[in-house]
């Protein structure tokens, strides 16, 4: 473990976040999700990530990754949407919002087979043990400005 490092951020999944370049995108995911068979990349699935709900696992993760906001027209964080009710919000994502909002960014809902393309391109799925039904973010990374 490193000081200042949340305890679910192991080596492996440090790395993954590290080596992502700006417009790079990780889906973090529920239990639920077709993590496998959609992943072109890496599957991260460790004990220490598949302990925690999805909820956890965003708000880890965004102590060190920024979340590109550069361009507007492009959703930086996706969601599914429910599957015949693409209105509805699902619990999940009213609850991951304001985490998302406190970093500038607001949540996009895809329809889910739109949402599973979306993954297929992502760098990295990170799967949870999140079980509440579409508990399923994609990220896209940002960049860490520096003031020197």
């Amino acid at each position: 473990m490193l000081k200042g490092i949340h305890p679910i951020l192991h080596p492996d999944l440090l790395h993954v976040l590290a080596s992502m370049g700006h417009g790079d995108s990780i889906a973090i995911v529920d239990s639920n999700f077709p993590a496998a068979s959609t992943a072109q990349g890496l599957v991260i699935d460790s004990p220490l990530v598949m302990g925690v709900d999805v909820i956890l696992a965003v708000k880890a993760i965004l102590t060190v990754l920024p979340i590109d906001t550069f361009t507007p027209e492009e959703p930086p964080v996706l969601a599914m949407q429910i599957v015949g009710q693409p209105a509805e919000i699902p619990e999940v994502v009213q609850l991951a919002a304001p985490v998302f909002k406190a970093e500038g960014a607001d949540v996009a809902l895809i329809e889910r087979f739109a949402f599973y393309a979306a993954a297929k391109d992502a760098f990295a799925v990170v799967k949870t043990t999140e079980t509440r039904l579409y508990g399923n973010f994609i990220i896209r990374k940002g960049v860490v400005r520096s003031d020197l």
